[in-house]
């Protein structure tokens, strides 16, 4: 939606004689006046002037006070349907500490809350801030049963709606639009850049979609193909956390020094060949040094991914090797969203979205009838349109990233999207003008891991929108107690970082980005390890 448009839709109704509580931008509207605000399908439900200083978001019990400076915070509901509720806040700074843009941050899972930790970042660093809570509360997914419309505006539609919303509320209270509107999200925050990227190409000029949950539909039957495989019939997993320690210690030690280096972290998973009948135990046994018969099973099925049991087809990629477990955090390791679940993680989109029957069995899976089904049923829960031209016309940036060791959204996934992007849009050259990926060595699910795991993307994004400054890699760092132990340069896709022969391995300055030949996928998870 144009600027011009924009500003035609709201309008700042003052009552006569209304006290200007807080100062405004020249030709802006004082922030508490911004309640009177009115723009279509949009209710303000309060504006207020926050000092600098502690700030409660709202949550309850166990909410984390945050130390914020000056902002205008506002709060409203969109009903773009008669079935939508969606929450949303806009923090505005003030005029003297506002740096002319407006960031857009994305959310997690389901969730149904405002992202108040990731707008304290942004408004920290002089952004005008917009986060909503995608129209539901928590991350129950019965939030969508007999409710189509609040399915479509957590898929896609509330990000959209904010967008358009929160230039209208910072132009009325500054007295100018955004000069440049960025998104930032991660899983389903990346899921909703790419979304935003295809569906809405003129709503963000910036886009950072990290480890993205966009192929959504065959990412739910991933986890349901994954528990199925590691659990017994009584819903008992065959895999624990000592296990899942074990494999990964012994995928490291296999496959750890594929790029040259010994250093804990495996450079590219495609290139690793463990297999993990190399711990078989002897003569049918199961203790903590191998794996029984049914646990070597269990993992080779996770490697394989979700296929067909008819016709072989691969439904979704595996999960790479590396990401079975770091050490005892169920956050990192396949237990979050494969092992302790007591049912397939999100069985709730096939039992409240799809099926409508909360009693339905994930043991009856049809992959044939079911996924088709599902993928015509509701396309829209995906985001992976590979023209990208729209998003490209409109002179947009999009910078994405995954780690490789990624134990919740695999990376191999998301590398297979971009190389559908490239082929669609003529090429690497063509689509690195507005479209560029970056992958980290041993990082976990948009953070953590063994591996260099911190590194600023806004900042990239802002230079290369800004000032034209593409970026050629990124410098990540992994910490431990705080700090700060190793650091590498993450490259320009599809190349990788190689140690110059010289200096500290755990120093960037050390490395250089070259192109290699391109690693082999794993299509078998049999024969012996390399």
């Amino acid at each position: 939606m144009t600027r011009r448009l924009l500003a035609g839709l709201a309008v700042a109704l003052l009552p006569l004689g209304a006290e200007v509580a807080t100062p405004a931008a020249a030709g802006g509207t004082a922030c508490a006046n911004l309640a009177a605000l009115t723009i279509p399908t949009v209710t303000i439900k309060s504006a207020a002037a926050v000092g600098a200083g502690p700030f409660t978001p709202p949550g309850g019990t166990g909410t984390t006070t945050m130390t914020l400076p000056a902002f205008c915070r506002v709060e409203a509901t969109a009903r773009p349907t008669s079935d939508s509720d969606i929450k949303f806040e806009v923090w505005i700074p003030p005029a003297e500490a506002w740096n002319g843009k407006l960031e857009g941050v994305g959310n997690g899972g389901y969730s149904g809350a405002i992202g108040y930790a990731a707008m304290a970042v942004g408004l920290r660093r002089g952004y005008a801030v917009a986060s909503t809570d995608t129209g539901h509360a928590g991350d129950d997914m019965k939030f969508g049963q007999g409710h189509p419309e609040k399915i479509v505006d957590w898929a896609y539609r509330a990000i959209h709606v904010t967008a358009d919303a929160a230039k209208l509320i910072v132009h009325n209270n500054a007295g100018r639009f955004p000069e440049h509107a960025y998104f930032n999200g991660c899983s389903s925050g990346g899921h909703q850049a790419l979304s935003e990227a295809q569906r809405f190409p003129d709503d963000y000029d910036g886009i950072i979609a990290g480890d993205p949950a966009h192929n959504r539909i065959r990412q739910t039957f991933g986890f349901l193909w994954s528990w199925n495989a590691s659990h017994a019939k009584d819903g008992s997993p065959i895999l624990t956390q000592s296990k899942l320690s074990l494999v990964t210690k012994a995928v490291v030690d296999s496959c750890d020094g594929l790029d040259g280096l010994k250093d804990g972290v495996i450079d590219d998973p495609r290139r690793c060949h463990f297999d993990p009948g190399k711990l078989l135990c002897r003569n049918g046994g199961d203790d903590a040094t191998c794996l029984s018969a049914p646990q070597v099973d269990t993992v080779r099925k996770i490697y394989e991914g979700a296929k067909n049991p008819r016709t072989g087809e691969q439904i979704f990629t595996g999960w790479p090797r590396g990401s079975e477990g770091f050490g005892d955090n169920a956050i990192q390791s396949w237990r979050q969203y494969i092992m302790d679940p007591q049912e397939p993680m999100r069985v709730g989109f096939f039992k409240y979205f799809l099926f409508h029957d909360p009693n339905w069995d994930p043991r009856t899976i049809d992959y044939d009838r079911d996924l088709a089904y599902a993928e015509q049923k509701m396309p829209w829960m995906s985001a992976v349109e590979k023209d990208l031209t729209p998003f490209k016309k409109h002179g947009g940036k999009l910078l994405m990233y995954t780690g490789w060791a990624d134990p919740v959204v695999p990376p191999q996934d998301t590398v297979a999207y971009y190389d559908a992007v490239v082929k669609t849009m003529g090429g690497l050259e063509k689509t690195r003008e507005f479209y560029r990926f970056f992958i980290a060595p041993g990082m976990g699910h948009c953070s953590g891991g063994p591996g260099p795991n911190q590194f600023d993307t806004l900042t990239a994004l802002e230079q290369w929108v800004e000032k034209g400054v593409a970026p050629d890699k990124l410098i990540a760092s992994h910490s431990t107690g705080g700090k700060v132990d190793r650091t590498r340069p993450l490259c320009l896709y599809p190349q990788v970082a190689r140690w110059k022969g010289t200096g500290s391995t755990d120093d960037a300055a050390n490395f250089m980005c070259v192109t290699e030949a391109p690693a082999t996928p794993v299509r078998k998870t049999t024969g012996a390890s390399r």
